[in-house]
């Protein structure tokens, strides 16, 4: 049995030293370096051990320290998943450490265990195969990524909402969607290891981590795959910030975004449209998304949902127009369902509608003024995100499609549907469907789409005016 080497065929104290090692697992698998003798470990979380012990000859420990800690680098692995054209996904967010509810309060965030471990990363991307052992998984990508100085401040910010949560003893209420790009991931099932949590004695939390989110993650893989085997670099590719370093440094995001749309507050949208020049010539369908669009741009960029900022945050603004007696007309539509992805997710928790309905949302509401006039101001701008309880009711969604899907049932008779008054229902963008989405069996079927429905729309906004109304 070969043991753990004293002399490394990298020098542990450079991080460009053990990157530039690192590529030579890409297009292989654990299997080829093992040494007879090596048991191996089971479990999430067990192959970056693995990869410790049997590619980098190191001895695992439980310092709470990066892994290369004379080098200030964390190592990752990360799974990705083929699509049905062959590329390359992200398979699940990047978990960087557990939350200690009761020590985690103890920190600022220059202190903090996650700041201090991955602030610098070496990220292995495998491919993950169902049924596959650990040590037959294929590495194909290493990159060396250290957190832009952008995306630190924002990072900054999102560990504090998070901290200060926890602080007020509503640890048990924390969210995806309260952030940016830091999240608080639920690890285990729910109800399952329950903790303490300061300042509330009589409410256990479930256990949660510290992870980069799957959309941040998205696009450090563009990155890479763009960059091929020199990914060495903490910069994305210039193009459509939103907000610049020097701003952040000031404000938070959130404040910077809101601040935009104050000036235009009960304004009506022609004049808006006037200010911002949005052309109203032909009075285009989506005018209130242009005009949305050109307030929260201001200038930086054509399309916000594709900001840089909104991207890594999996950030979606949407607009809803308020008619003057308060009724939303029209549902809010989202993606079409990826039936393969539904079929072959067997957790909710990894599921794409998962994230997309955890996500954070910027809604911007026009209110009509008077009955029929289309007079329509601009009302209000909030972030908003997806109370604990209708995720659950959103739960037993996503479970009704997935199990349609898997029994092949994919048409109008089977889905929910608006009349049925269930908060989200299933049905398609456009009228007719001219080509089909990919399904299990090859034989493919109509394109239907996620949505809420507009009396659930509408139950968003009445409950942001109450709360402005209470505040």
């Amino acid at each position: 049995m070969e043991s753990f080497k004293t002399t490394l065929p990298y020098d542990i104290t450079k991080s460009t030293s053990i990157f530039e090692y690192s590529k030579g697992l890409l297009g292989k698998t654990l299997r080829d370096f093992v040494w007879e003798g090596y048991e191996t470990k089971r479990g999430k979380g067990s192959l970056g051990q693995m990869v410790e012990n049997i590619f980098f000859l190191l001895e695992t420990n439980n310092y709470a320290s990066a892994d290369f800690s004379e080098a200030g680098m964390e190592l990752k692995c990360t799974p990705l998943k083929k699509s049905e054209k062959g590329d390359y996904l992200i398979k699940e967010r990047l978990v960087c450490n557990m939350i200690n509810y009761c020590e985690v309060v103890k920190d600022d965030f220059e202190q903090s265990h996650f700041y201090l471990k991955c602030q610098l990363m070496l990220l292995l991307f495998y491919l993950h195969k169902s049924d596959c052992d650990n040590l037959d998984f294929e590495f194909i990508f290493s990159v060396l990524w250290k957190l832009p100085e952008k995306d630190v401040l924002i990072i900054k910010h999102d560990y504090e909402v998070i901290i200060d949560k926890i602080k007020q003893g509503k640890a048990h209420e924390l969210s995806e969607g309260d952030t940016m790009y830091l999240g608080a991931c639920r690890k285990g099932q729910k109800g399952e290891s329950l903790m303490k949590q300061p300042n509330n004695p009589d409410i256990d939390a479930p256990r949660r981590a510290f992870s980069l989110k799957m959309a941040y993650m998205r696009t450090v893989l563009d990155y890479v795959v763009k960059s091929g085997k020199n990914a060495v670099s903490n910069v994305t590719e210039a193009k459509s910030e939103l907000v610049s370093v020097n701003a952040l440094l000031k404000h938070s995001f959130d404040d910077i975004l809101l601040g935009r749309f104050l000036p235009f507050l009960n304004m009506p949208f022609e004049k808006i449209a006037q200010r911002k020049k949005v052309s109203m010539s032909n009075n285009p369908k989506n005018k209130f998304a242009m005009i949305a669009n050109a307030i929260a741009a201001s200038e930086k960029c054509v399309n916000v949902n594709r900001s840089e900022e909104f991207l890594k945050a999996g950030l979606t603004m949407k607009t809803i127009r308020v008619q003057a007696n308060g009724i939303i007309k029209e549902a809010m539509s989202f993606e079409n369902i990826d039936y393969i992805e539904v079929a072959e997710c067997e957790d909710w928790i990894e599921s794409r509608l998962y994230e997309l309905y955890s996500s954070r949302f910027m809604f911007v509401v026009f209110r009509e003024q008077t009955v029929g006039k289309e007079d329509y101001v601009l009302d209000d701008v909030f972030f908003w995100t997806m109370p604990q309880k209708d995720l659950e009711w959103a739960e037993v969604y996503w479970k009704h499609i997935r199990d349609n899907v898997l029994a092949g049932h994919i048409s109008e008779e089977y889905w929910w549907k608006g009349a049925d008054r269930k908060k989200f229902h299933v049905r398609p963008k456009a009228q007719k469907a001219i080509d089909l989405a990919p399904t299990l069996d090859g034989k493919g079927a109509k394109k239907f789409c996620y949505w809420f429905n507009n009396e659930y729309v509408r139950e968003i906004v009445d409950n942001r005016r109450k709360e402005k109304l209470n505040a």
